[in-house]
């Protein structure tokens, strides 16, 4: 028996705890029910349903390795079969090594490419064939500052974030015809979990450099990926929308405004 899917179904995939996460409980907010995509998380998974749910809406976990695209026609045949077709896609799933350009592993390089660029393009088509049946859908991909900005020590994961950029104008461009539009979603520094353990004075410090004079959250994400989900934004597509407070608007000054 297929779930009711009367407010409609959005997968989310790397759901199981960060951005994805909250992205999965703003949703549910704005009335989605979920589909939430972990990479032998379960738990984690299983917290996102918790806040899906605390939203009243339905939820189901599905374990799959989005650059694996035997995978992927799993996971989107589990998902037909128990929600039937899918309003939107959120590609949040990612990696990325932390190594310098001379001493980036191939292995590394392989896996990061395979995870962010290779898993966007794999669910995007998925998602647009069965979207393309009804007609309408919307797909929004998760990018970043490193998009357009080359990171140090991130090559890896610059080049897999610059792909997806030009992943999602090309999609867009196809799928438009459709009825199915396809945006970009960059942000800029945010503090969360992951981040904090890597810098204890993350907040501070890229605060300090961000013209709005703070850090972005996982909620400012979110709240940009539902509107370009929402009918309010039926007519954008092939759009990057940088959620960064202005951070990577300008080249960094070293004096003080």
């Amino acid at each position: 028996m297929k779930i009711d899917q009367e407010q409609g179904w959005a997968l989310v995939t790397g759901a199981s705890s960060g951005i994805g996460q909250t992205i999965s409980s703003h949703l549910a907010g704005e009335g989605y029910h979920v589909v939430v995509n972990h990479f032998r998380d379960p738990e984690g998974a299983e917290r996102t349903l918790g806040m899906v749910r605390q939203r009243g809406r339905q939820g189901i976990a599905i374990d799959a390795d989005v650059g694996s695209s035997a995978e992927v026609d799993a996971m989107f045949e589990q998902c037909s079969q128990a929600v039937g077709g899918l309003s939107v896609l959120v590609n949040n799933a990612g990696v990325q090594t932390w190594a310098g350009f001379l001493e980036l592993a191939e292995a590394d390089f392989d896996r990061t490419i395979r995870t962010n660029l290779k898993g966007t393009f794999l669910c995007t088509q998925r998602a647009g064939r069965q979207m393309a049946a009804a007609g309408n859908g919307s797909i929004v991909n998760i990018g970043s500052g490193a998009n357009h900005i080359p990171f140090p020590k991130l090559s890896d994961y610059c080049a897999s974030k610059g792909g997806i950029e030009m992943l999602t104008k090309c999609a867009a461009t196809e799928l438009g015809p459709l009825g199915i539009r396809v945006n970009c979603v960059a942000p800029g520094a945010i503090e969360n979990e992951r981040t904090r353990s890597e810098n204890p004075e993350y907040a501070r410090t890229w605060g300090d450099i961000t013209p709005l004079r703070r850090c972005g959250t996982a909620d400012d994400v979110a709240r940009c990926v539902a509107y370009l989900c929402s009918s309010d934004a039926s007519f954008i597509t092939g759009q990057t929308l940088y959620v960064d407070g202005g951070l990577w608007t300008r080249n960094q000054w070293p004096y003080s405004s």
